[in-house]
């Protein structure tokens, strides 16, 4: 198949399309190259897919609209990975701007293109951020999602709800993956595990937000690859079950579906620092610190939706992961 992948320079991106060029499939890049964060490491990771015969790049805002319909013309693409977003909770505090032109401006164009395009399935970026000021855990799909705590996660959900109504109107395919904490090697500098490993291997105190009490469901990034990959391939369908006096908010009688793909194990900040401490063989000088604003204190995702659906559940344990990401640092930055 021929696969747009957008974010492709991005983390999550980057190894999504590993994956599918390694099974053969045909990857066309999409990334702005923006400077949220360092601009080497995407480019570093953008050299290493532009090693592979069956990749090609554009360098493309998703806001760009004749940009974005003229690609789509051109490429004809089987199914879309839209994975660009503009990320982050706090700076959405501090550049609201970038968010709407990005994650729903950029979002639109995406979907016109695949209505137009005929593409069979688009799958995107959701958050676990969209769960905002639930408390019933684990957080599962079909609870609903109305009172997000930052602009970020407004946006996410409007991206759900944006998606909805191109299946509902145009029959366009389409599933939202609400990503649970991802890290692993080449991950976002702006991360938690990439800012403490950093910090404590200079010798600099790590901010541990909530007094350590956060509890976060974190998934290692093979995992969140090999969900999408499986959502991938099952193209979006309605539910017959589906009824207007029961909404359930996880499906719908349009070919639309929403799933978690997270460890299905919250972890509290304190232990998985506790972690990391252990794998660079040093201890973290700690500044306690109360929860930020637009923070949510504990997430933890209810995956069944997604071994019923696909027989993947996301296991990597963390030890593992944190050993796998720290390695990956040392090489990449001679630590």
């Amino acid at each position: 198949m021929k696969i747009l992948v957008t974010g492709a320079a991005g983390f999550i991106g980057f190894h999504t399309s590993r994956r599918l060029l390694a099974r053969g499939d045909t990857v066309v890049g999409l990334d702005n190259v923006n400077d949220y964060y360092a601009v080497q490491l995407k480019l570093d990771r953008l050299k290493q897919l532009q090693s592979e015969p069956s990749f090609s790049f554009h360098k493309l805002d998703l806001a760009d609209r004749d940009g974005i319909a003229r690609l789509f013309e051109k490429e004809r693409f089987d199914k879309v990975v839209n994975l660009a977003a503009q990320a982050g909770v706090r700076y959405s505090l501090e550049n609201p701007g970038v968010y709407v032109s990005s994650n729903l401006t950029g979002f639109v164009h995406i979907l016109e293109g695949c209505r137009h395009a005929g593409v069979k399935h688009l799958v995107y970026a959701s958050s676990s951020s969209v769960y905002g000021a639930n408390t019933q855990m684990p957080f599962s799909v079909h609870q609903n999602v109305d009172h997000p705590v930052s602009l970020y996660a407004a946006t996410k959900k409007a991206n759900e709800l944006m998606a909805h109504t191109y299946s509902h109107l145009f029959r366009l395919p389409t599933t939202g993956l609400r990503f649970f904490t991802v890290y692993g090697p080449w991950g976002r500098p702006d991360m938690a595990l990439f800012l403490f490993t950093r910090a404590i291997l200079a010798g600099r105190p790590i901010d541990v937000f909530n007094h350590g009490k956060m509890r976060r469901d974190f998934t290692y990034v093979d995992d969140i690859v090999e969900g999408v990959l499986r959502v991938l391939d099952r193209i979006a369908e309605s539910d017959p079950q589906w009824t207007g006096a029961r909404p359930d908010p996880g499906s719908s009688s349009a070919p639309y579906r929403i799933y978690n793909i997270g460890n299905n194990q919250p972890v509290e900040l304190l232990d998985m620092i506790g972690l990391v401490e252990e794998c660079l063989g040093k201890t973290a000088t700690k500044n306690f610190m109360p929860i930020q604003l637009g923070d949510v204190p504990e997430t933890f995702a209810d995956v069944d939706d997604l071994v019923r659906d696909t027989g993947f559940k996301p296991g990597t344990p963390l030890r593992d992961g944190i050993a796998k990401f720290i390695a990956w640092y040392r090489a990449y930055y001679g630590a």
